[in-house]
């Protein structure tokens, strides 16, 4: 099986041990043991809960740097559409905004927003012709990669059309090969993104061969840069594409108001995904057509890898699209009719699911395993605490049956098994016989008392002295 790469990173120095991270953690990926928190490769979906919730910022993402352009002729640099949500102010335009990113090094960029409509028309018309209810958007990795995770049973519900980075990637190399006559391989394309799923979805995607792709660049490290360059610039029309319809796609329900769905549903945050998620699995949103998933709370503009607040974003970008058109241009439908008739925009591959408990390879040791970790989870208090290291109870007995921890890390059963321990060796002590010193003891009160019965008597011999004394 082909190793997983992760962009959530651990650094072991910072980490307290605090445990918090462990309750957060939307597929219990972490477990707290020595002191030190672990990540599991096989249960991380790189969502960035850890890195948002994380007192000690112990959590990081792995990204690319600016130094990875010089690999290439000629480099795209393509932003999210949460990317203009970053920035604020009378003379800020997303033309200047576009134009800033030239100054920095990249010969051309292409908005993700811009591939975002194609992806919305392509979704539109896969909806129109499945019978599967409801479908769920595949644009948030971090969404996929917990459906593959913890809702197996759900993939069938995503809806198999590549996301908007991986559009835009694709249409801006085809573009600079024609325009350029360069080679693919000589072009560097690099997204912008506002969280470390996206980052992971590049070097390991999800349903395609590889990706049109080359580097994800964190928003954070870039913004700085942009902001510096900002007013120097003048607007340059021509350079800003996209409509509203598609930069909205950074926000919740951006995706949805594009797709236009009629009956649908926007969730954002990832416990919130989870709830509804949940609910699917037993029968209920058979009724919705189209359900839009973000992981993170207020959509792409709350990624962990953003500098603004979540909600000042949103605002930002309301702002900076007050004057464009909110309906996809009448080009893009065209070429997006063109297209689909050819799969231009589905996945190439299956989605398949991702195990996460494999207790032995052996099956009948595994079935072992299993009736050891039910009655392990029986032992057990069943008040998912966390104070042991692991997310719950159910986590706990797991990794007691893998070896990865004992009963005695669970401080209930502790306590009671200390408890339990002082009973029986208080027992003890009633039954056993005394120490040697308490046996010398003893026997000096032995040799003791004949001597004292022998002077009692001697004193008893003759009464009438003590008498006659008296008289005297």
């Amino acid at each position: 099986m082909q190793p997983y790469f992760h962009s959530v990173t651990l650094d072991t120095d910072s980490c307290k041990g605090c445990t918090i991270c462990i309750k957060r953690c939307p597929t219990e990926a972490i477990r707290v043991r020595g002191g030190k928190a672990r990540i599991l490769e096989l249960r991380c979906i790189d969502c960035g809960e850890c890195i948002r919730t994380c007192p000690n910022h112990a959590k990081r993402a792995i990204a690319d740097e600016f130094s990875l352009l010089s690999k290439y002729a000629y480099t795209i640099a393509l932003p999210a559409p949460s990317f203009y949500g970053q920035f604020s102010g009378q003379d800020i335009s997303i033309s200047k905004i576009l134009q800033s990113l030239l100054t920095l090094g990249f010969n051309a960029v292409y908005e993700v927003a811009e591939a975002a409509e194609h992806v919305s028309l392509a979704t539109r018309r896969y909806i129109e012709n499945s019978s599967i209810r409801p479908l769920i958007s595949s644009s948030c990795p971090a969404i996929v990669r917990l459906i593959q995770v913890r809702f197996p049973d759900l993939i069938d519900h995503l809806i198999p059309i590549q996301a908007p980075v991986d559009i835009a990637a694709r249409l801006a190399k085809q573009s600079a090969m024609r325009k350029h006559g360069l080679r693919r391989e000589d072009i560097g394309a690099f997204f912008l993104t506002p969280c470390p799923a996206k980052v992971t979805a590049i070097k390991q995607p999800i349903g395609l061969q590889d990706s049109w792709v080359d580097g994800a660049i964190p928003i954070a490290d870039v913004y700085a840069r942009v902001l510096r360059t900002l007013p120097y610039l003048e607007n340059t029309p021509a350079l800003q594409q996209a409509s509203a319809a598609g930069i909205h796609w950074g926000r919740a329900a951006g995706e949805e108001d594009a797709i236009k769905a009629r009956r649908h549903v926007a969730v954002d945050g990832i416990h919130s995904v989870i709830n509804v998620l949940e609910e699917i699995e037993i029968g209920k949103f058979h009724d919705i057509d189209f359900i839009e998933c973000q992981a993170c709370r207020g959509g792409c503009v709350g990624g962990p890898l953003t500098v603004q607040n979540a909600f000042l974003a949103r605002v930002n970008m309301e702002n900076l699209t007050r004057e464009l058109p909110h309906e996809i241009p009448p080009e893009i439908v065209e070429a997006v009719d063109k297209r689909w008739a050819t799969g231009f925009y589905k996945l190439e591959r299956d989605i398949e699911p991702r195990s996460i408990l494999k207790l032995d390879d052996d099956f009948s040791k595994a079935i072992e395993k299993m009736e050891l970790l039910e009655k392990t989870v029986e032992s057990l208090p069943g008040l998912d605490c966390g104070s042991c290291g692991s997310p719950s109870c159910q986590a706990l007995a797991e990794d007691i049956v893998q070896g990865l921890a004992s009963e005695g890390d669970c401080v209930f059963v502790l306590r009671d098994g200390v408890q339990s321990l002082a009973e029986e060796l208080l027992e003890l002590a009633r039954r056993v016989p005394g120490s040697i010193s308490h046996q010398e003891e003893a026997e000096e009160a032995d040799k003791e008392q004949p001597l004292k019965e022998s002077e009692d008597e001697s004193g008893k011999g003759d009464p009438g002295d003590g008498s006659k004394l008296g008289a005297q």
